[in-house]
């Protein structure tokens, strides 16, 4: 069975308008004050989902926002989890 040719590719030169050198700002590390909200958002949200489950009854405010509880403890904990994108 004869042999397939091998195609030679052509050679990939990057554009010289991506090979511009971009400052960067150097940033330390996060201080203390924002891990500890960034931590507080977060079980603070896990916090307000567990009393909705176990006392709604009990909290009438909380029993009158209905499925909104739900609303305001994952937005709470999506707060948390977005925040730990600029944590460094």
């Amino acid at each position: 069975m004869p042999k397939s040719k091998v195609r030679k590719k052509a050679d990939y030169t990057p554009s010289p308008a991506s090979r511009t050198p971009v400052k960067v700002k150097a940033v330390g590390p996060s201080p203390v004050w924002y891990v500890a909200i960034m931590l507080g958002f977060m079980l603070a949200g896990l916090a307000w989902l567990i009393v909705y489950y176990l006392a709604q009854e009990h909290i009438g405010w909380m029993y009158d926002l209905g499925a909104w509880n739900f609303l305001v403890g994952f937005g709470l904990m999506v707060i948390g989890l977005i925040m730990t994108m600029r944590w460094r």
